[in-house]
C-alpha cells in the first residue's frame, strides 16, 4: 500500500519525517524481548512536530480558561532560551474572542507580537483550545492521503507510560478523500503542559481500511484446532529457553515464527 506524504501547509519543509519505531527508550529493557509489544508500538508511524532543530515550545494550561505558549531557540552554548510567551485568555462560558496577550524575553524581539503570535498558530491550533476544558491541539509536520476505502487514525504515542501522562483525543478520519491536517488534541489537567521538540514524536498514526467486518462463532472443529495450536506453540516455546547476560530468560519462539509467517 502506497501513502502519499504532504508538508505542514503552515510551515512546509520543517520537522522530521514519519517513521516506523519498535523502541521505547524509557521502557524496562526487558520489555525489548517481548515482540508482541515492539510490534505494537511499531504499529503505523511516530508523526513529529513541525520544528527546527533549534525550536522547542510548551504549552500549559493554568486552570480556568488561561494557558500559556512558550517558544524556545536554542542558543550555543548555553541551550534552549525562552523567546516569547504567548498568554491565552477564553471569556467566561468559553464563548467570544480569545485574547492572545505576548510577552518577550529578550530585550531586543527578533520579531513584532503579531508575528509571534503567528508562530503560536503555525504549531498549534488556537480555535481547538480549550474544547474539552484542558484541551491543547498541536500540529504535525505531516500530512497524509491514504488510497481509496483506506483511514487514518490518529493516537498519542504508543506505549509511552511514563507519568504523569495527558489523556489524547484519538480520531479517525476518512483521508482518502478529505485533505485532513495532522493534529492531535491533548487533554491537560490546571497545572500540566506539553511540549514539541524536533526529534520528539507528538503522536502516532495508522492506516486501516474502511471496510465491514463481521463477527461469527467458531465452530466446535475451529475450536479443537485452536487448542491443539495452543498446546504446540506452548512446547515448541518451552523447548526454546534462552539466556541474557543478566540471568533473566526468555523464549524467541514468537519472534521466530512470525518471520517465518511474514516471508512466506
Amino acid at each position: 500500500m502506497e501513502v502519499k506524504l504532504f508538508p505542514n501547509s503552515r510551515r512546509p519543509g520543517l520537522g522530521l519525517k514519519p517513521r516506523r519505531e519498535a523502541q521505547r527508550p524509557l521502557l524496562p529493557q526487558h520489555s525489548r524481548h517481548c515482540p508482541v509489544l515492539e510490534a505494537g508500538s511499531a504499529m503505523g508511524f511516530l508523526v513529529f512536530p513541525p520544528l527546527d532543530k533549534q525550536e522547542s515550545f510548551l504549552v500549559e494550561f493554568e486552570g480556568d480558561g488561561r494557558y500559556k505558549f512558550t517558544y524556545f531557540l536554542d542558543v550555543p552554548p548555553t541551550g534552549p532560551r525562552a523567546l516569547f510567551v504567548v498568554t491565552i485568555t477564553l471569556p467566561l462560558g468559553s464563548v467570544g474572542p480569545i485574547r492572545e496577550d505576548v510577552q518577550f524575553t529578550v530585550a531586543v524581539p527578533p520579531m513584532s507580537a503579531e508575528q509571534a503570535r503567528q508562530v503560536a498558530r503555525n504549531l498549534i491550533v488556537i480555535e481547538d483550545i480549550n474544547t474539552p476544558p484542558g484541551a491543547v491541539t498541536l500540529r504535525g509536520a505531516t500530512a497524509f492521503q491514504t488510497p481509496e476505502g483506506w483511514d487514518t487514525v490518529y493516537s498519542p504515542v504508543l506505549n509511552m507510560i511514563e507519568r504523569p501522562m495527558a489523556p489524547m483525543l484519538v480520531i479517525r478520519v476518512e483521508t482518502d478523500w478529505y485533505p485532513h491536517e495532522t493534529e492531535f488534541r491533548y487533554v491537560l489537567q490546571p497545572g500540566e503542559g506539553v511540549g514539541g521538540q524536533h526529534h520528539l514524536p507528538i503522536g502516532q498514526v495508522f492506516f486501516v481500511p474502511r471496510e465491514e467486518i463481521t463477527l461469527r462463532d467458531g465452530t466446535e472443529a475451529e475450536m479443537e484446532s485452536r487448542r491443539n495450536a495452543k498446546i504446540e506453540f506452548a512446547d515448541r516455546k518451552a523447548e526454546q529457553r534462552v539466556s541474557t547476560p543478566y540471568g533473566m530468560q526468555y523464549s524467541p519462539h514468537y519472534l521466530k515464527q512470525s518471520r517465518r509467517q511474514s516471508e512466506k
